[in-house]
């Protein structure tokens, strides 16, 4: 991403996000489609209050970005890069945000693939939470800048949070390229099991009734040498220093006794 656009951290690709946009323009050696944009009544199921007015488009998204050397070995290990950018401002007392989904088991290896996500712009708050039913079980806010990587595991219902309403977000993904977003246990729940507010220029917790009683641990970002990441590289940049190295997020099966554990 270009430095006059006012990021401060290069991921390692080409793209740009112009100031004030949501919509991503490529480089000359960087591909990508057309961004779409969420509207406002797209996520309105799973906000605290539905009826809220706020930003809209909410946000913009970009599934499979990358350079054009790198597609077809991209392809072959079925891991794509998505790019996501959150417009500033609220969605009535809530900060901007995802509704909150579960990644749908990919055909080929029958997994909800785990997600690889660093921030670009802005501060994020990654939310995860262990299941989508009415017992949401380990619940992690993780409050995260330019640079900071968050890996959400399998199975964990999650979303992206734009934690200052004065500025944009910009977020990017390395994921599983036969993706699929599952929303009917959020969406029955009115939402996730916790609601970040706006309050006092910081975030607020406030847990949603229709789950059963749980404990929110927030806090920053971590390491993860256990899955052999190395925060000071960008994602982008570690997946050409070493591929297999990444190879866990379309094969989560190679790690599979890590995850019971993993937290985000």
């Amino acid at each position: 991403m270009n430095k006059d656009t006012g990021v401060k951290f290069d991921p390692g690709l080409d793209v740009r996000v112009e100031p004030g946009e949501l919509a991503l323009d490529y480089g000359p050696e960087v591909s990508g489609p057309p961004t779409e944009l969420r509207r406002l009544e797209d996520i309105r199921a799973s906000l605290r209050d539905p009826g809220c007015s706020g930003p809209d488009p909410v946000y913009g998204i970009a599934m499979d970005v990358c350079r054009h050397a790198d597609a077809a070995d991209l392809r072959r290990r079925s891991l794509l890069v998505g790019v996501v950018a959150y417009a500033s401002g609220h969605l009535g007392d809530e900060p901007v945000r995802g509704q909150g989904h579960i990644h749908a088991p990919a055909p080929h290896s029958g997994w909800s693939t785990p997600e690889l996500i660093e921030i670009w712009e802005g501060r994020a708050i990654i939310y995860a939470q262990e299941f989508a039913g009415d017992d949401p079980g380990r619940c992690v806010a993780v409050d995260a800048g330019p640079g900071d990587q968050v890996v959400v595991p399998p199975g964990w219902a999650h979303c992206a949070i734009n934690a200052n309403e004065h500025e944009r977000m910009v977020f990017g993904a390395l994921c599983e390229r036969q993706y699929g977003f599952l929303y009917d246990g959020v969406r029955a729940h009115g939402g996730l099991a916790w609601f970040p507010l706006l309050r006092d220029g910081g975030i607020e917790w406030q847990a949603n009734p229709r789950y059963r009683e749980s404990r929110l641990e927030v806090k920053g970002p971590r390491s993860y040498p256990e899955l052999n990441l190395d925060p000071n590289i960008p994602i982008y940049r570690q997946y050409l220093r070493n591929p297999e190295a990444v190879q866990w997020i379309s094969d989560p099966a190679r790690l599979a006794p890590l995850w019971t554990t993993l937290e985000p």
